[in-house]
């Protein structure tokens, strides 16, 4: 694709308003048939983004609401210069507005469009691996994927949502369906076991580039002498796990997917 294709366009500033149908202060403005033209090609096969540290994304204003801690402003100046001078940041139209370009601009425009996050956090990883997932899936079945290793680099890609699932499940923690009854310790498996996982899914409205954060659903997975426990939040008290009824990593899966389909469902209603 050329770069009248493979960019986001220009943004403006966070602030709310903005006539139906067109792109709000904050909002990235999409190239025509920018979405088709990637849908598609993401219907072939990955299409990769590339890698970016927490600076870089915060600069362009990518997931940032989905991260821990912001950059000094030193940190951020730096990754502003870095940006520009690879082409990818560039002033807009307004002196209140830039142009992200590149696959950089495409992650921009397809974090924007989603409205719901799987946010997967792991322990007991190894070097080389990630040790936090993020999937944001479209309404077109397809998904963005974040890993982030343990030096924040963030390896961004779009993939069919089966296809980010299966990656995710295979990530996860895994072993054979362990048999947990109602007496069992929770704290004391999560402080035993040799890898465990923190999955929440998230449901979330956007004013301008910022997401506010809606319902959530979480999952935790612990492996512990090869079997893997599959534990929830007590509905009747928040604070308070127990043992959930989903058994071995199909059933983990089938729990996800049934997750991801509801949520998107809801957003499609909503939308």
């Amino acid at each position: 694709m050329g770069d009248e294709e493979r960019g986001a366009g220009e943004r403006a500033p966070q602030t709310p308003g903005g006539p139906p149908g067109a792109p709000g202060p904050g909002e990235a403005a999409l190239p025509t048939g920018l979405v088709s033209a990637v849908v598609n090609l993401v219907n072939t096969g990955p299409v990769l983004l590339g890698a970016y540290t927490i600076a870089e994304l915060t600069v362009v204003d990518a997931i940032v609401d989905f991260l821990e801690a912001r950059p000094s402003d030193e940190v951020l100046a730096e990754a502003v210069r870095s940006l520009a001078a690879r082409q990818m940041l560039l002033a807009g139209s307004d002196s209140d507005q830039v142009q992200v370009r590149g696959d950089l601009g495409i992650a921009v425009a397809f974090q924007q469009r989603a409205r719901m996050v799987l946010d997967a956090r792991a322990t007991g990883t190894e070097a080389g691996e990630p040790w936090r997932v993020l999937l944001l899936p479209q309404p077109e079945r397809i998904c963005m994927m974040v890993r982030i290793d343990a030096l924040g680099v963030h390896q961004i890609g779009l993939y069919q949502l089966d296809e980010a699932l299966r990656m995710l499940v295979e990530w996860l923690p895994e072993g054979s369906p362990a048999d947990d009854g109602p007496k069992l310790d929770c704290d004391a498996l999560l402080t035993a076991a040799e890898r465990s996982a923190l999955i929440t899914v998230t449901q979330y409205t956007a004013q301008g580039s910022a997401e506010i954060a809606g319902e959530s659903t979480d999952m935790i997975l612990a492996r512990h002498d090869g079997r893997l426990h599959v534990l929830s939040r007590d509905p009747q008290d928040k604070d308070r796990l127990r043992a959930d009824r989903t058994k071995g990593r199909d059933g983990v899966r089938d729990r996800l997917a049934g997750l991801l389909a509801e949520a998107l469902s809801d957003a499609a209603a909503v939308g």
